[in-house]
């Protein structure tokens, strides 16, 4: 009898981790530009699951001494006059929390969590609007933030909170911080350069919790 597997899926009908393959297939079949892998245990398919997916299934850059040079070339070094951020989440949902670590002092700028039931996406969200309210508070307009989440991203560009997970009373409080972060964005501009943090190459972001 092959071994169990458990199957995390990112993008697709139903975002989750499934411990059946015909359940995961009806999650990625026919879905544009699926991301899931399997694992050999729930436990890594969750953790898996409140992690960036390219952590896991895109090619890493080579570690060759001459194309490691070379990509770091392209890509340089990090900004010091930055902010980190940064969410962890166990198991998805979970208990979530966020911070914000200055890059060059390594000082915690703010902690928010631990939160029912809430996933690593919610909290890299959350995340990043406290960041760039903390800089436009702080008169720091052209301070970097850096994230390693492209999806939060994304969502922070849009203004809207992209998470399929529902309310329910155990989390009310995390939807609450949703709403104000989404009306937030809505009322303020800001000029603050949101930039994707090269994990590949420079190593786990400053905000990072350590949990991998």
């Amino acid at each position: 009898m092959p071994p169990k597997k458990y199957y995390t899926v990112w993008e697709g009908r139903r975002p989750g981790v499934y411990d059946s393959w015909d359940v995961c297939k009806k999650q990625i079949e026919g879905w544009p530009n699926a991301k899931y892998k399997s694992y050999p245990s729930k436990r890594e398919a969750e953790l898996a699951y409140s992690q960036n997916p390219a952590k896991h299934i895109y090619k890493k850059a080579s570690t060759t001494p001459s194309s490691s040079v070379e990509t770091k070339k392209a890509v340089g070094s990090p900004n010091k006059d930055s902010l980190c951020v940064d969410a962890a989440c166990s198991g998805n949902p979970g208990k979530m929390e966020y911070r914000g670590v200055d890059f060059q002092s390594r000082d915690e700028i703010f902690h928010r969590g631990p939160y029912e039931e809430g996933t690593n996406n919610i909290g890299e969200f959350l995340a990043l609007v406290h960041g760039l309210a903390v800089l436009k508070k702080q008169e720091l307009p052209n301070k970097i933030l850096y994230s390693d989440s492209k999806i939060a991203m994304g969502w922070v560009k849009k203004k809207k909170c992209g998470t399929k997970l529902v309310m329910n009373r155990r989390n009310e409080v995390l939807f609450d911080l949703i709403h104000r972060a989404e009306q937030w964005l809505e009322k303020n501009s800001y000029t603050t350069p949101i930039l994707k943090w090269e994990t590949e190459v420079w190593g786990e972001i400053p905000a990072d919790f350590g949990r991998k």
